[in-house]
Parts: C-alpha cells; structure tokens; sequence
C-alpha cells in the first residue's frame, strides 16, 4: 500500500527552524515528484515547494524561496523540508504529496498525499 507519512512539525519562534521529513512506504520516491504544500485555517492549500527525484529539478514559491530548502535521501526514501526564518505566516498543515509528473507546484497534479504536519510559528 502506497503511504506517505510527515514528520517534523512542532511549535517553534519566529526566526527559528524546523525540518519536515517525508517517507514513503509501498513504493520508492526514485520515479516521483514530491511536493510540500501548506494549508492554513481558512485559507485554499498552496504549493510551498517540489523536488523531482529522477532529474532532479526543483521549485518553490516565491513567499518560501531563500528561506526553504528542499533535498532527497534516495537511501531513506525520504524527502525534506528545511525551514530557516520561519515567520508567523508560515503557520499552517503541511503536507507532502507525490505526482508521476515533472515537479509543478499545482495541487492537481498530485495523486497521493500524507496526512499532514502542524507547524506553528509564533512567540
């Protein structure tokens, strides 16, 4: 059964950092786009950054760019989320998703998705 699980969220100030993991059980990330999105109270989910795992190739949304990093470990089969600056706005679900497309920061696109991490960044 293909899964993916996140990890890696928590209460943190602003300024502070905060690494999100995502595993994947049931398949290898190898052949996938992974893509971080992000949905807070009220607000549509939005696409925060992607990683292509077989060309490499990756994207983020200009609100997270300098700020997050998004990398691969083929051999965990996990991707990661590195989070530095973090601001109150940054508050939300964060959620990873895996797409047979190329890296795109589209929600459609994606075709299985985690059930998400809370990261709250506040004082």
């Amino acid at each position: 059964q293909l899964q993916l699980v996140e990890s890696g969220g928590g209460l943190v100030q602003p300024g502070g950092s905060l690494r999100l993991s995502c595993t994947a059980s049931g398949f290898t990330l190898n052949y996938y786009t992974i893509g971080w999105f992000r949905q807070a109270p009220g607000k549509e989910r939005e696409g925060v950054s992607c990683i292509n795992l077989s060309g490499g190739s990756v994207d983020y949304a200009d609100s997270v760019k300098g700020r997050f990093t998004i990398a691969k470990h083929s051999a965990k089969n996990t991707v990661y989320l590195q989070m530095n600056s973090l601001k109150p706005e940054d508050t939300a679900i964060y959620y990873c998703a895996a797409s047979g497309a190329e890296c795109g920061l589209d929600k459609k696109i994606y075709d299985y998705w985690g059930q998400g991490t809370q990261v709250t960044v506040s004082s």
